[in-house]
Protein backbone atom coordinates (compact mmCIF):
# COMPACT_ATOMS: atom_id res chain seq x y z
CA UNK A 1 0.00 0.00 0.00
CA UNK A 2 1.14 3.82 -0.89
CA UNK A 3 0.17 6.22 1.73
CA UNK A 4 1.89 9.68 0.64
CA UNK A 5 1.81 13.08 2.73
CA UNK A 6 1.47 15.90 0.57
CA UNK A 7 1.70 20.06 1.46
CA UNK A 8 3.58 23.06 0.77
CA UNK A 9 7.30 23.72 2.32
CA UNK A 10 7.18 23.50 6.08
CA UNK A 11 3.83 21.90 6.41
CA UNK A 12 4.91 18.91 8.50
CA UNK A 13 5.01 16.04 6.05
CA UNK A 14 8.48 14.52 7.47
CA UNK A 15 7.24 15.18 10.66
CA UNK A 16 4.15 13.12 10.04
CA UNK A 17 5.65 10.31 8.13
CA UNK A 18 7.73 9.70 11.14
CA UNK A 19 4.59 10.03 13.22
CA UNK A 20 2.98 7.62 11.09
CA UNK A 21 5.57 5.10 10.27
CA UNK A 22 6.24 4.62 14.06
CA UNK A 23 2.31 4.33 14.78
CA UNK A 24 1.26 2.19 12.05
CA UNK A 25 4.66 0.20 11.61
CA UNK A 26 4.70 1.46 8.11
CA UNK A 27 8.43 2.08 5.96
CA UNK A 28 8.67 5.91 5.41
CA UNK A 29 10.24 7.44 2.41
CA UNK A 30 11.50 10.39 3.06
CA UNK A 31 11.96 13.59 0.58
CA UNK A 32 15.73 13.84 -0.52
CA UNK A 33 16.98 17.05 0.90
CA UNK A 34 20.03 16.39 3.37
CA UNK A 35 21.65 15.18 0.91
CA UNK A 36 20.80 17.10 -2.19
CA UNK A 37 23.46 18.26 -4.21
CA UNK A 38 21.28 21.23 -5.63
CA UNK A 39 19.17 22.50 -2.59
CA UNK A 40 21.75 25.58 -1.28
CA UNK A 41 22.57 26.43 -4.89
CA UNK A 42 18.78 26.62 -6.03
CA UNK A 43 17.98 28.79 -2.89
CA UNK A 44 21.31 31.16 -3.90
CA UNK A 45 20.23 31.22 -7.46
CA UNK A 46 17.11 30.13 -8.54
CA UNK A 47 17.62 31.09 -12.80
CA UNK A 48 20.28 29.28 -12.70
CA UNK A 49 19.51 25.94 -10.90
CA UNK A 50 15.77 25.18 -11.12
CA UNK A 51 15.95 22.95 -13.48
CA UNK A 52 18.78 21.26 -12.38
CA UNK A 53 17.25 20.78 -8.87
CA UNK A 54 13.54 19.60 -10.38
CA UNK A 55 15.41 16.85 -12.69
CA UNK A 56 16.81 15.52 -9.87
CA UNK A 57 13.49 15.19 -7.71
CA UNK A 58 11.96 14.16 -10.71
CA UNK A 59 14.45 11.33 -10.91
CA UNK A 60 14.38 10.84 -7.35
CA UNK A 61 10.85 10.50 -7.13
CA UNK A 62 10.35 8.28 -9.93
CA UNK A 63 12.95 5.66 -8.60
CA UNK A 64 11.07 5.56 -5.23
CA UNK A 65 7.70 4.82 -7.10
CA UNK A 66 9.09 1.74 -9.34
CA UNK A 67 10.51 0.97 -5.85
CA UNK A 68 6.97 1.23 -3.90
CA UNK A 69 5.09 -0.52 -7.05
CA UNK A 70 7.45 -3.50 -6.21
CA UNK A 71 7.30 -3.38 -2.30
CA UNK A 72 4.75 -5.92 -0.69
CA UNK A 73 4.93 -3.22 2.46
CA UNK A 74 2.97 -0.51 3.10
CA UNK A 75 4.76 2.82 2.31
CA UNK A 76 4.15 6.38 3.45
CA UNK A 77 5.87 8.54 1.83
CA UNK A 78 7.18 12.12 2.17
CA UNK A 79 6.34 14.26 -0.45
CA UNK A 80 4.97 12.66 -4.40
CA UNK A 81 6.14 13.15 -7.86
CA UNK A 82 3.13 14.85 -8.90
CA UNK A 83 3.43 18.10 -6.53
CA UNK A 84 7.11 18.36 -8.64
CA UNK A 85 5.50 18.21 -11.89
CA UNK A 86 2.08 19.84 -11.15
CA UNK A 87 3.43 22.91 -8.12
CA UNK A 88 7.33 23.20 -7.77
CA UNK A 89 8.50 23.34 -11.84
CA UNK A 90 5.07 25.13 -13.30
CA UNK A 91 5.31 27.60 -10.30
CA UNK A 92 8.95 28.15 -11.19
CA UNK A 93 8.40 28.46 -14.91
CA UNK A 94 5.75 31.37 -14.07
CA UNK A 95 8.07 33.43 -11.99
CA UNK A 96 11.11 33.74 -14.77
CA UNK A 97 13.26 31.06 -12.63
CA UNK A 98 12.98 28.10 -15.17
CA UNK A 99 13.11 28.89 -19.21
CA UNK A 100 10.32 28.15 -21.71
CA UNK A 101 12.35 25.55 -22.92
CA UNK A 102 13.46 23.75 -20.24
CA UNK A 103 9.87 23.80 -18.74
CA UNK A 104 9.10 21.67 -21.91
CA UNK A 105 11.87 19.59 -21.95
CA UNK A 106 10.88 18.58 -18.48
CA UNK A 107 7.37 18.38 -18.99
CA UNK A 108 7.52 16.24 -21.80
CA UNK A 109 9.55 14.15 -19.10
CA UNK A 110 7.34 13.87 -16.39
CA UNK A 111 4.28 13.02 -18.90
CA UNK A 112 6.31 9.80 -20.04
CA UNK A 113 7.37 8.97 -16.50
CA UNK A 114 3.72 9.68 -15.31
CA UNK A 115 1.96 7.13 -17.60
CA UNK A 116 3.71 4.68 -16.03
CA UNK A 117 2.47 5.89 -12.40
CA UNK A 118 -0.22 5.16 -10.64
CA UNK A 119 -2.12 7.03 -7.91
CA UNK A 120 -1.53 6.37 -4.32
CA UNK A 121 -4.08 4.48 -2.09
CA UNK A 122 -4.32 8.04 0.33
CA UNK A 123 -3.26 11.25 -0.03
CA UNK A 124 -2.47 13.19 2.83
CA UNK A 125 -2.86 16.81 2.18
CA UNK A 126 -1.55 19.71 5.10
CA UNK A 127 -3.20 22.36 4.42
CA UNK A 128 -1.16 25.26 6.10
CA UNK A 129 -1.30 29.14 5.96
CA UNK A 130 1.73 31.35 4.92
CA UNK A 131 2.65 32.41 8.11
CA UNK A 132 2.03 28.80 10.11
CA UNK A 133 4.82 27.77 6.80
CA UNK A 134 7.26 30.68 7.63
CA UNK A 135 7.08 29.59 11.95
CA UNK A 136 8.08 26.54 11.05
CA UNK A 137 10.77 26.58 8.56
CA UNK A 138 12.06 29.23 10.62
CA UNK A 139 12.20 26.83 13.31
CA UNK A 140 13.62 24.11 11.86
CA UNK A 141 16.43 26.45 10.59
CA UNK A 142 17.93 24.82 7.82
CA UNK A 143 20.18 27.41 6.52
CA UNK A 144 19.40 27.39 2.47
CA UNK A 145 15.77 27.61 3.21
CA UNK A 146 16.57 30.95 5.49
CA UNK A 147 16.05 33.01 1.66
CA UNK A 148 12.93 31.79 0.95
CA UNK A 149 10.72 34.26 -0.52
CA UNK A 150 7.37 34.77 0.45
CA UNK A 151 6.12 35.47 -2.96
CA UNK A 152 7.99 31.94 -3.51
CA UNK A 153 5.78 30.48 -1.20
CA UNK A 154 2.58 31.91 -2.02
CA UNK A 155 2.67 31.04 -5.17
CA UNK A 156 3.42 27.42 -4.42
CA UNK A 157 0.65 27.84 -2.45
CA UNK A 158 -2.22 28.69 -4.61
CA UNK A 159 -0.76 25.88 -7.09
CA UNK A 160 -1.51 23.41 -4.13
CA UNK A 161 -5.06 24.61 -3.13
CA UNK A 162 -5.80 24.07 -7.39
CA UNK A 163 -3.91 20.75 -7.53
CA UNK A 164 -5.99 19.49 -4.53
CA UNK A 165 -9.16 20.59 -5.72
CA UNK A 166 -9.04 18.63 -8.83
CA UNK A 167 -7.78 15.69 -7.04
CA UNK A 168 -8.88 12.76 -8.09
CA UNK A 169 -8.01 9.98 -5.77
CA UNK A 170 -9.24 9.08 -2.04
CA UNK A 171 -7.75 12.05 0.28
CA UNK A 172 -7.67 13.41 3.88
CA UNK A 173 -6.96 17.35 4.54
CA UNK A 174 -5.47 18.09 7.57
CA UNK A 175 -5.49 21.46 9.26
CA UNK A 176 -1.86 22.17 9.55
CA UNK A 177 -2.92 25.77 11.45
CA UNK A 178 -5.39 24.22 13.63
CA UNK A 179 -4.46 20.60 14.66
CA UNK A 180 -0.57 20.43 16.04
CA UNK A 181 0.25 16.52 15.41
CA UNK A 182 3.64 16.55 16.00
CA UNK A 183 2.71 17.87 19.80
CA UNK A 184 -0.34 17.30 20.67
CA UNK A 185 -1.55 13.51 21.53
CA UNK A 186 -5.03 14.35 20.56
CA UNK A 187 -4.71 16.14 17.47
CA UNK A 188 -2.42 13.39 16.25
CA UNK A 189 -5.51 10.90 17.06
CA UNK A 190 -7.59 12.77 15.30
CA UNK A 191 -5.52 12.06 11.63
CA UNK A 192 -4.89 8.59 12.67
CA UNK A 193 -8.62 8.21 13.14
CA UNK A 194 -9.48 9.78 9.75
CA UNK A 195 -6.77 7.49 8.33
CA UNK A 196 -8.17 4.38 9.67
CA UNK A 197 -11.60 5.45 8.79
CA UNK A 198 -10.71 6.04 4.82
CA UNK A 199 -8.32 2.71 4.63
CA UNK A 200 -9.98 0.15 7.04
CA UNK A 201 -13.78 1.45 7.23
CA UNK A 202 -13.62 1.77 10.42
CA UNK A 203 -15.80 4.93 12.88
CA UNK A 204 -13.10 6.27 15.02
CA UNK A 205 -13.08 3.93 18.27
CA UNK A 206 -11.38 4.10 21.44
CA UNK A 207 -8.60 2.80 23.06
CA UNK A 208 -6.44 3.03 19.79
Amino acid sequence: MHIAIAGNIGSGKTTLTKLLAKRYGWIPKFEPVDNNPYLDDFYKDMNRWSFNLQVYFLNKRFKEIVEIAKSSDTIVQDRTIFEDARIFAPNLHDQGFMTDRDFENYSDLFDLMISLVKLPQLMIYIRSSIPTLVNHIEKRGRSFEQSIRIDYLTGLQKRYENWINSYKGDLIIIDGDNINFEDNAEDFRKVTDMIDANLYGLFPMGGK
